[in-house]
């Protein structure tokens, strides 16, 4: 019997997206190399932009985020948030581990950059993986999570309840931290403060994952169905376009003023401490016993930040210094790559559309 123009539509949308997750980590690396190639599209689409006629600015960036927030949502289960709710256990050791690890890594590279040549004794770098691991989860996270098919519920759980303690947790982790720099950026970043615990990410993050799971228990099976299908490699395309947005904004600078020896301590400081998350992660998770799923979603709580917001902050507290952007970059690249790795050793479960709530 000939397919239907719809079962055949639906079919090729499943090979479509499921080809784009088998290599999302390559097309990530494509991304990069296009913004270090073609800074200015994405320039162009780092600033805001008002539409004609319509009275109506179009911010780019948040909307893409959103995108990511809203399918992870929509990939929910109400049933497995449920679940997740009544046994925690993942979701708090996931959320311990994201607060401490900072606190574990940074002195280390700070004892380590301390003998460096750098003049203010590597400051300037310790200061970014400062403004990286102090941020929340990475929304990010939640499409390598689909990617690999690994537990997405605990994945949204911890995106959501590291950016609901954010306005607390980020000015403390700084604060501790702080007394390892040198005079300079140690004001700087006491100074960015209000920044750093201000709420406007919580609506930025909790609201789209809230409207996703709405969504989804709304809509009827079938609905739902169609709707998968079309959301999950939109949102996909959405991070990679988020991807290269960001990187343009990082190497617009690193273009018009190379520093290549910047470029190479930026890459070894950015893989030590990108290592040690995921290390940390991996190892807790054994060390709890967890299932593939819920470990592969403690991992990359462990090791994925939220460096978008990391070079917002950086461009605020220091924009005397756009240099700093560069370990972000490659943070935001490093983890990307970890994270890749780490949703390949969990065993698909389930095919793209899950069952109805």
């Amino acid at each position: 019997m000939t397919a239907s123009p719809v079962a055949r539509s639906a079919t090729a949308a499943e090979r479509a997206t499921d080809w784009l997750r088998r290599r999302l980590g390559r097309a990530v690396v494509v991304a990069y190399i296009a913004a270090l190639l073609m800074t200015g599209p994405g320039l162009w689409l780092r600033h805001p932009h008002l539409l004609p006629r319509t009275g109506l600015t179009l911010h780019t960036a948040p909307l893409l985020l959103s995108l990511l927030l809203f399918s992870a949502g929509l990939q929910v289960p109400v049933h497995a948030l449920g679940q997740l709710l009544r046994h925690p256990r993942a979701l708090l050791a996931g959320l311990a581990l994201h607060l401490a690890a900072p606190l574990l890594i940074i002195p280390v590279l700070a004892f380590l950059l301390w003998h460096s040549p750098d003049t203010d004794g590597g400051s300037g770098l310790v200061t970014a993986m400062i403004l990286i691991v102090a941020m929340p989860v990475a929304a990010g996270a939640t499409v390598w999570t689909g990617t690999g098919n690994g537990d997405q519920p605990t994945m949204v759980g911890l995106v959501i309840a590291s950016t609901l303690v954010s306005p607390l947790t980020i000015p403390a982790v700084v604060g501790v931290l702080t007394p390892l720099l040198s005079t300079g950026y140690a004001h700087a970043l006491s100074t960015a403060w209000p920044t750093l615990s201000g709420g406007s990410t919580l609506t930025g993050v909790v609201l789209p994952c809230a409207a996703g799971m709405v969504v989804r228990v709304l809509l009827p099976e079938r609905g739902l169905k169609h709707a998968l299908r079309v959301v999950v490699p939109v949102a996909m395309v959405g991070s990679l376009v988020l991807t290269y947005t960001n990187a343009s904004g990082a190497l617009g600078s690193f273009v018009a003023h190379p520093r290549p020896q910047l470029l190479v301590a930026a890459l070894v400081v950015a893989s030590l401490v990108c290592a040690l998350s995921f290390t940390v992660g991996r190892t807790a998770a054994r060390l709890l016993r967890l299932d593939a799923p819920a470990a592969s979603s403690l991992t990359l709580a462990c090791g994925m930040n939220n460096s978008s917001a990391s070079a917002v902050l950086i461009s605020t507290a220091l924009p005397d210094r756009p240099h700093l952007l560069l370990p972000v970059l490659a943070y935001g690249l490093l983890q990307k790559t970890a994270a890749n790795r780490v949703v390949r050793t969990v065993r698909p479960q389930a095919p793209l559309c899950p069952a109805s709530p």
